[in-house]
This record gives structure tokens, sequence and C-alpha cells, in this order.
């Protein structure tokens, strides 16, 4: 690896991933990671292997499916997290364990009831026991920020010298001041004696504002690696953004002097699917990739602009994927003109299939007339939201007025059979969910309903989020079309896929573990 070069560990789907209101399908999963693996992304934290089944069939699915990225899965410092997590990472080959321990004095007392002879011991352990599946181990001071210096030292040195590749100094709590862990790095730098066998690593929180500003601050004094995550995605107030990091290592190269290996013109892309994935809206006002990080209202500014976009445009929207519409598409439009616009935006063929997308295209701009490129793109996006269809719309009519009682008719099909039934509810939304609960045989509790105009206008198509609770678990559906009441009953269907499909991945572990009991 290049001196100059800062390595891009992201954590979206391990660290962002948990701080969801609703866990991910695999196949969303592998969504994110296919679109991390074309920003280019070196390392990909792929989740918590141990924690449930289906976070283990999750990274055991991305590290067969990523190719270009390394994949890399979290363990406690503990032997049976570290084999999980090894099984899970097997198909990728080449892969990365990251394990991790607490090291602050609150963290070890308080939560872990040991003693600093006891985690140093396990952390050096753990460590070590990770080699034996792979030589790129990473290794977590959980709560660095918080924790003395002369034990940082003691377990930064233990852990290189047990095998650990790499060693990452978290500001966990996003407790430290940008000056403060600084002089944090710089003193790991200068009182470790083997320090130059390792990659120093970051992990900043935002808890008050300050993770991209102290991760900067320690690339300053020598790390090498910054975690991060799409967006800021992550537990509390989030974590380091990787969009901002990346962009002010490019912007200001001329005084930090670092570079990444990343495709910069992916980043609005990403940030776009997994704002959409995820079900988490992002800030108009966020840097880089907000809706109005480009935008320029006042006069003086726009006149700027007009005269010399660097008046007040230090980057510029094309540098992170954002394009200007030069094609009119309209009804009259052909399916090549979409593809090739597709294309242009950065879709693979393998990630839409173009017949439906077409269709929807041309119901759309029946419509609307003239379909932007935000249009197109809420097309794809939901297309392939979710696990595989179980169930699919048929079939939906609802009536409501002032006056009268809701009701809705809907007809689902599934295994090349359709099932037709009819509900009434305080509302036409409850209708339809009330219509499919009696196809389906379930009962969902809806814990958050909503709806958010995806385009502009008066014709602009509505995206539905639903949220809603099932054994003890949180699903999510969305779905966008350009009537709401559609854009429900499908949110809702997809919601009743994904814990179709939680049900078959319990089941299958469930008979694997009664075998794995008979063979014993």
């Amino acid at each position: 690896m290049e001196s100059d070069r800062i390595i891009i560990f992201d954590t979206t789907l391990r660290d962002g991933e948990q701080s969801l209101a609703a866990s991910l399908g695999v196949k969303e999963k592998i969504r994110i990671a296919r679109a991390l693996e074309r920003l280019r992304v070196d390392v990909i934290e792929a989740g918590f292997p141990v924690s449930s089944p289906g976070e283990f069939e999750s990274v055991k699915a991305i590290a067969g499916e990523i190719k270009e990225s390394r994949i890399c899965g979290l363990s406690r410092a503990l032997r049976g997290d570290i084999e999980v997590c090894a099984d899970a990472l097997k198909p990728a080959g080449d892969f990365r364990i990251h394990t991790f321990i607490s090291t602050s004095d609150v963290h070890i007392h308080e939560k872990l009831r040991k003693d600093w002879s006891d985690v140093l011991e396990m952390a050096v352990d753990a460590v070590k026991f990770a080699r034996r599946f792979t030589d790129d181990v990473e290794f977590s001071c959980e709560d660095a920020g918080r924790t003395p210096l002369e034990h940082l030292f003691q377990i930064v040195e233990a852990a290189i010298k047990a095998g650990a590749a790499t060693v990452n100094i978290p500001d966990t709590v996003g407790y430290t001041l940008p000056s403060e862990f600084g002089e944090i790095i710089r003193a790991v730098f200068n009182n470790v004696p083997n320090i130059d066998k390792a990659v120093i690593s970051v992990h900043c929180h935002d808890d008050l504002g300050l993770s991209v500003a102290n991760s900067i601050s320690a690339v300053q004094q020598g790390a090498g690696q910054v975690e991060c995550t799409i967006n800021g995605l992550g537990e509390r107030a989030g974590n380091c953004s990787l969009e901002e990091v990346v962009m002010i290592l490019h912007t200001r190269s001329d005084i930090l002097g670092k570079k990444t290996g990343l495709n910069i013109r992916e980043i609005s892309r990403t940030s776009r699917l997994v704002s959409q994935i995820c079900n988490v809206p992002v800030q108009p006002n966020k840097a880089i990739v907000g809706s109005n990080a480009f935008a320029h209202s006042a006069g003086i500014h726009q006149d700027g602009v007009l005269k010399n976009r660097q008046t007040y445009e230090i980057m510029t929207p094309e540098s992170i994927g954002l394009t200007e519409n030069s094609f009119n598409l309209t009804s009259r439009s052909g399916r090549h003109v979409i593809k090739h616009r597709l294309e242009l935006l950065g879709y693979e063929e393998s990630e839409y299939d173009l017949d439906e997308i077409y269709n929807d295209f041309l119901s759309l701009a029946d419509q609307k007339g003239r379909v932007y490129d935000y249009d197109l793109e809420s097309l794809v996006i939901p297309g392939s939201m979710g696990e595989a269809a179980s169930y699919h719309l048929s079939y939906l009519n609802v009536s409501s007025g002032a006056g009268t009682i809701a009701s809705a008719t809907v007809a689902l099909g599934q295994d090349g059979e359709t099932c037709r039934e009819a509900a009434t509810g305080n509302g036409p939304v409850e209708a339809v969910f009330n219509a499919i609960d009696r196809i389906t045989g379930r009962t969902l509790k809806v814990e958050d309903y909503r709806i958010t105009a995806k385009t502009v206008g008066r014709s602009a198509l509505g995206q539905v989020d639903i949220v809603v609770a099932y054994n003890g678990r949180s699903f999510h559906g969305a779905s966008i079309s350009e009537d709401i009441m559609e854009a429900s009953a499908r949110a809702y269907i997809n919601v009743v896929n994904n814990i179709e499909t939680a049900d078959m991945v319990e089941s299958m572990r469930k008979t694997a573990a009664v075998q794995s009991h008979a063979y014993e």
C-alpha cells in the first residue's frame, strides 16, 4: 500500500445496519455491498456473524458475491465468535477477521467486570486464534478515547506482536476533541515500539458532531485507515461519514497529502441507494450528498456561480456523480434509450428487469409527459428491494370518502395461483392492509408508516415506507408509485415477503440443528 494512500473501511452493513429500526434482508445487503464494491471501498465489514442466523447467512452471501473489496466480519474476543466469523467468511477466500474488546476503565470494570490483566490476555488470545484462519486480522481497543494511554500502548503492542495486521483506535462514544484524538494517535506512534508492523485505523462516532474532524486529525498524525459509513449511519448519532471524509481527502489533498482509491463518481448514487434501502432520509443540508449541497439560493451566490462555479463551489456536483438530464424521456422513448440512460446513471443490466422498468416508465410518462433521471432511478431502486417475491400484487381496488366506510379488494398471486379478499378499515390504507392480512394469514403490527415525495410536481412519485413488528423483530418494506394506495399495498407485501424469507431461514437453521444433533 502506498504511503500516501488511506484505506477506506466501510461498516455500513455492520455498525450502520445495527442502528436501523428494521434489519435488512440478505438481498438488500447484497445490493448495498455491490454498490460499495463499485465505489471501490477497500474493506467492507459485512456484519457480526455470531449475532443471529440471519446475520451469518448475510455475511456468507456477501463473502461469496463480492470479489474486488476485502470482506470483513466482526467478532468479540471469544474463540466461539471467531470460529463462526471465519466460517461465514469462507466463501471469500481471502478475508479479514475483526476482533475487539473494551479497554477503558469504565468498560472493563462496569461492563466486562474484569481486570486489566484479563483483558490483555483475552486480546492476545483472540488475535492469535484468529490468525489460524487468516493473515488479515484487525484488533480494536473499544472505547480507546477514554483508555489510559499506558494501557493503550501496552495492548496495541501486544496485539501487533500476536499477529494483528491492523489495530483500530476507536472513539467509540464520540467523546474526544480533534486535537485530543490526534494527540492520542501521535502518542501511540511514539510509544509503541512495533508500530511499524501494523496499520493504525480509527473508528469515530458522532455524539458531539466531531467524527469526521477526529478522523482527519488522526490521518494527519499517521493513521492509515479510516472506518466510516455511507451517510454517517451508525449507533446513536452515527459514524464518521464516508462521503465527507473521502471528499475532504480529495479536495484538500494540497494540505493533507493523502488520497483514496475510491471512484468518487459513485458517491451520490451509493448515498441514495443506502438511504432508500435503509429507510433513513438524508437531511437536505447534509454535506456532499444533501439535496441542498450544491444548491444556491442567494442572488449574489447565483450570480457568482453563473460567472464562475468556483466562486461558491469548492467541488463540482459531477465529481460525486450528479448528472444533468440531456435526454427528453417521454412515452415515445424506446427501450434502448431507457437502457442507455440507466447505463449513464451507473446501473448494470443485472440490477433490473428492462421489460418491467420500461412498462413502469411508459405508465409514468403517460401521466407526467416528461420523465427525469430522478424519476427513472425511483423506478429502479425499489424494483429489487426485499427478498425474492413470494406474494405479488395482481389486483387492487380501494373505495373511500367522507361519510363512507373505507373498503379494499386485493388479489395476490403466489406460486401461479391468485387469491382475492376484501376488507374494511378506519381508512383506505388500513382496509388494504386488512385485506392482505386475510390472504396471508398474518396480522402484523404497523409501527411506522411514512409517505415521501420522491420527485417533484403534482404528478410526483410517492414512496411508502412501512416498519412492522413480528415475533420480536422489526421488518421494513418500501415501494414507489404515482398511486399512494398501490405503493402502500406493495410496501406491505414487501414486508410480508421479508418475513416469509426470515421464517424460511429460521426453519432451515432449526432443521440443520436437529440433523446435526441426530448425527452425534
